[in-house]
């Protein structure tokens, strides 16, 4: 576990220490997916054909969800670049958010990011796996661009699909940021390693927004 620990550590120091270049590089709120549409969507679940213990992906249901699609580095249209699907999931108790990023399906696949011309070239995956109850796991999107087939998998099983994301019209709420460390779906927890690799990197995000918010209210409050 202390190897395991180190590796992720070193890991996420590489993220925080990517995208504090790339904050360098691009001085915006948002250094990676800078751009996007925000839309509407509703999440039509069936339920999954084998249990796994978490109740939004085994029990039938609707949610509404506000979707953001975006480049990750931002390169002019028609380059290959990496293309995100955050989904912000509206839950009674508070909002859950779920990141989707082009990758493969396959079992080596769907934990290797990928570049493509087009968001609806390539499915999506989670990249990293969930830790649940049923053991570890992993959550795709495949389709789009107005409908995404979602499903889940153990790290080197079959897919299961337990729903669908449908998606209208642009939404009239302001740009938002997804978080899937701070507002986590019950029972999709992350695990501690993954938290640790990941955890640097978006509190430098995190500390790029702020500090351009706070330099934006500066320049209002000069003119």
């Amino acid at each position: 576990m202390s190897l395991q620990s180190a590796a992720a550590s070193a890991g996420g120091a590489i993220l925080a220490a990517a995208t504090q270049g790339v904050v360098a590089l691009r001085s915006a709120r948002k250094p990676l997916h800078p751009r996007g549409e925000v839309l509407d969507g509703r999440v039509y679940r069936h339920g999954s054909d084998e249990t796994t213990g978490v109740a939004w992906l085994d029990d039938p249901g609707q949610d509404d969800a506000v979707v953001r699609r975006s480049r990750a580095l931002g390169l002019p249209r028609g380059l290959p670049d990496i293309h995100g699907l955050a989904v912000r999931v509206r839950f009674a108790g508070g909002d859950r958010d779920l990141l989707f990023a082009t990758t493969g399906l396959g079992r080596v696949t769907r934990f290797v990011l990928t570049l493509a011309r087009s968001p609806d070239s390539r499915p999506l995956t989670t990249l990293l796996p969930y830790d649940t109850d049923s053991g570890a796991l992993l959550l795709a999107a495949n389709g789009g661009p107005e409908r995404y087939e979602l499903a889940w998998a153990r790290p080197s099983g079959e897919w299961h699909y337990f729903g669908v994301l449908l998606l209208s019209r642009r939404t009239d709420e302001p740009e938002i940021s997804f978080d899937p460390l701070m507002h986590q779906i019950e029972g999709l927890r992350q695990y501690s390693s993954v938290r640790r690799l990941r955890e640097p990197a978006y509190l430098r995000a995190r500390r790029s927004r702020a500090d351009t918010d706070i330099t934006t209210q500066e320049k209002q409050h000069v003119h």
